[in-house]
């Protein structure tokens, strides 16, 4: 019976590890990623429902669902070593990581960028002139339209007078 309940305790630990690199997961790609406070929020419910499902998850495969204080001790405590040994580490790591590839694929896109930009302007700009000008006579073309109504209803009433 203890040794059952030192291995539920030991995969509990294991469980709050995970659930502190889920969580610098989410850490890294705020700081990788900017992000307004509606991708935040979403990032935090997402969090949320993944770590719950994982506790759930371990409660039901590796103690029938039976839940002990223990196995919340086991998870913090998990939760706590990571944070104090590994985390700041393994940030700093992945942090460097995506933006080195970030540089590089940047890099990379750099003749798809100037080739779009030249395409651009070749088909945008004379579609984008072309629109806009027919927007303009359509709108001339209404306020005078408008004009020539008023005139001649005028013209009506004098007549009529």
């Amino acid at each position: 019976m203890v040794s059952n309940q030192a291995y539920l305790f030991l995969v509990f630990i294991v469980n709050g590890i995970v659930i502190g690199l889920l969580f610098d997961f989410f850490r890294i790609a705020r700081k990788v990623f900017i992000s307004n406070n509606m991708i935040t929020y979403i990032e935090d419910i997402l969090f949320w429902i993944l770590t719950g499902g994982t506790v759930l998850y371990s409660i039901f495969v590796f103690n029938n669902g039976e839940i002990r204080l223990f196995m919340f001790l086991g998870i913090l405590l998990g939760a706590f070593i990571y944070m104090v040994t590994l985390s700041s580490y393994i940030i700093k790591i992945n942090v460097e990581i995506i933006n080195y590839v970030k540089k590089i694929l940047g890099i990379i896109f750099i003749p798809f960028k100037s080739v779009f930009k030249i395409l651009r302007k070749i088909f945008f700009q004379p579609i984008t002139f072309f629109l806009i000008n027919i927007r303009k006579n359509f709108a001339n073309f209404i306020i005078k339209s408008h004009k020539n109504l008023k005139t001649s209803k005028s013209r009506k009433n004098i007549v009529k007078n």
